[in-house]
């Protein structure tokens, strides 16, 4: 599938999109303490699911319909939104249609879990539109990843409800990859220990591929927040903006030269998104290049920001623009050990 960065090339000489929507008078999430978290049904096979494209547009035709035949393939019933092969620019349609898709998905009784297709960019201009009163009142699974960050943070912390930072519909579900979304999805057992695969899975003599760095030892305890570092700064200054308080914060992303994540890393500093953290996990940083001239590593870098903070901090958990990927619940408590490089829930995500 093609990347956020590939997409903005594409896409350099189209037209400018339609005007952002005017703010909404929304109260600061992040004044507030973070609701009681709700843990939506969990998803059974002959179960339907819809997919919807909050964010950008799919160029292919089979995209969608390999998305659908891998959800069928694990034995759900599928409905796609109706603007899920839309496109408005370089997003799959208007804003407003990418919201009535997700209102729809929600307000839809037979409709038990909600599938982003794929991330790129645009889902942030949704949440001003958003009804969360009705998602409220309709809880069920909501699952992505990438820009879909903006989405699953927004909703827990309007509504309560527990979102799912996992795989899109249209990623290629590796068997790692979906025995962790039915682990978190499927089962109403507790979810136990979630750690990276282990190096025989990887056919490796020592674990290389999938390995994780302790930048400061411990344990902590804490709700789920965050996803990919873009969305998390983009969201800085808005009323959608992360409440990290006694949080873990997860942060990844792709194709984002070091200095843009040491800016980003900076800007979260700054704006005092780090200080009240009860621990935080960096995923992968996936094909992000070093760039011209003398540079850090982003080893050095997550040492510098994360590593000095005073909280367990571990970088390399299975999350992000990976191949295996773990589902995390987002507004759960977990506990984190960056010694042991392991996330630790005691109940299920679902109920």
């Amino acid at each position: 599938m093609i990347s956020r960065r590939e997409l903005g090339k594409l896409l350099a000489g189209a037209g400018a999109a339609a005007a952002l929507p005017a703010p909404a008078s929304a109260v600061d999430c992040a004044v507030h303490p973070p609701p009681s978290p709700v843990r939506p049904a969990r998803l059974a096979p002959g179960d339907t699911v819809g997919i919807v494209s909050p964010a950008s547009l799919t160029f292919e035709g089979s995209w969608v319909d390999i998305a659908r035949e891998q959800l069928e393939a694990i034995g759900f019933r599928v409905v796609l939104g109706d603007h899920a092969r839309a496109k408005h620019g370089y997003f799959a349609g208007t804003d407003a249609e990418r919201a009535a898709d997700i209102h729809a998905m929600f307000a839809d009784p037979e409709v038990r879990g909600i599938f982003a297709l794929r991330g790129g960019w645009g889902t942030p201009r949704l949440l001003p539109l958003l009804d969360y009163d009705l998602i409220r009142a309709h809880p069920k699974v909501l699952i992505g990843y990438s820009d879909l960050t903006a989405l699953l943070n927004a909703v827990h912390q309007r509504t309560g409800l527990v979102t799912f930072h996992g795989p899109n519909a249209g990623t290629n579900l590796r068997p790692y990859t979906l025995e962790h979304l039915r682990r978190a999805l499927l089962s109403g057992e507790p979810l136990g220990t979630l750690a990276n695969p282990t190096k025989e899975e990887e056919e490796e003599l020592v674990a290389r591929t999938y390995r994780t760095l302790t930048l400061r030892g411990g344990r902590a305890r804490g709700r789920l927040v965050g996803g990919n570092l873009t969305l998390v700064a983009a969201l800085m200054g808005t009323p959608w903006e992360i409440d990290t308080r006694g949080a873990i914060l997860l942060l990844e992303d792709v194709e984002e030269e070091l200095y843009r994540v040491d800016r980003m890393l900076t800007q979260l500093a700054q704006g005092d998104k780090l200080r009240p953290l009860a621990g935080v996990v960096f995923g992968y940083c996936t094909d992000c290049p070093i760039g011209e001239g003398p540079s850090f590593s982003l080893e050095e870098l997550l040492h510098e920001h994360l590593g000095g903070l005073g909280v367990p901090a571990l970088s390399g958990l299975a999350f992000g623009h990976i191949q295996k990927m773990l589902t995390l619940p987002v507004g759960l408590e977990a506990t984190l050990d960056a010694d042991a490089g392991t996330l630790h829930f005691d109940q299920a995500a679902v109920t």
